[in-house]
């Protein structure tokens, strides 16, 4: 007989005061942090609990049409893929959430190499059994800390010819993860032409370092900030927008990236690459990357 914790149910609950009409499917406490499955209004989510009205959503979908993307920062990451000269080799997903933008790019590429990064073993069982997520021989899931992960395949030299960064505790990018550091190992595994695309925040105290970080890496890069969620898209190691655009291959790549509700019109309104902070932010190193101050 499955035995209930009574405390986590009730921590759940409480997080989710301010949606209470919303079903909850399922609920555990893992080594890292409380998961929650919850249904509303057609829309399952995968919520990293905290004692918050606003608990963070970390992947949602459409029960009756999965395959349509729900959240605009997913959209915007996938049409970074237009960037690219041609159809990828292998791409590198850190941070898994319920396993949307693997699952998309095997269906665009299904010939490509996916290797996918979690730290929480839970939320890649919550992801298969909740989220339709499947691993396949060549999409696979890698429960391991994303810095461990990439210092492995440096070791190797393996190379990615695109990364997405999309790695969150709950509240941010952990710490160790925007760095100076794992920026440059980060770079170091992206093919000549190779493409990184991290998912990250428009507003709080960490813009400014977080920016400059980054700049101090890769360079000028391009950025767009999500006109409805909040986030901001990275786009480094991009030299040029739009500069495949008459390519076959770019065509039906953005046809097929139309289906499941990527707007291109909006995607170039936004993009840019001016630079919108403070270029005398100090660096965030691994000897200084305060997150647990900066955060917002």
């Amino acid at each position: 007989m499955m035995r209930v914790n009574y405390f986590v149910l009730t921590l759940f609950f409480l997080i989710l005061s301010s949606s209470i009409d919303a079903r909850v499917l399922h609920s555990e406490k893992s080594l890292y942090r409380n998961i929650l499955v919850q249904e509303k209004s057609g829309k399952r989510c995968m919520v990293f609990g905290r004692m918050s009205r606003n608990p963070t959503l970390q992947t949602c979908m459409y029960t009756k049409k999965p395959e349509q993307l729900v959240f605009s920062y997913t959209k915007y990451l996938l049409a970074g893929f237009t960037q690219i000269k041609q159809t990828p080799k292998s791409i590198l997903v850190i941070g898994l959430g319920g396993g949307t933008l693997p699952m998309h790019l095997e269906r665009l590429y299904p010939g490509t190499k996916i290797d996918s990064v979690e730290i929480d073993p839970a939320v890649v069982a919550v992801a298969k059994r909740w989220f339709n997520y499947k691993e396949s021989d060549n999409q696979k899931a890698h429960t391991v800390d994303g810095r461990v992960f990439v210092k492995r395949q440096k070791l190797k030299n393996i190379q990615y010819d695109v990364i997405i960064l999309d790695a969150f505790n709950g509240d941010y990018i952990p710490e160790h993860m925007m760095t100076v550091e794992y920026f440059s190992e980060l770079k170091s595994l992206l093919s000549p032409e190779g493409l990184l695309i991290a998912n990250t925040f428009s507003t709080n105290k960490l813009f400014d370092h977080e920016s400059t970080t980054y700049q101090k890496v890769f360079g000028d890069f391009y950025y767009l900030h999500s006109d409805l969620s909040g986030n901001r898209i990275i786009y480094a190691n991009l030299k040029q927008i739009n500069r495949y655009e008459s390519f076959a291959e770019t065509q039906k790549l953005k046809d097929e990236l139309g289906k499941i509700g990527v707007d291109f019109y909006k995607f170039n309104a936004l993009i840019t690459n001016k630079v919108d902070w403070d270029t005398d932010a100090r660096l965030l190193t691994d000897q200084f990357s305060p997150a647990n101050l900066l955060k917002f």
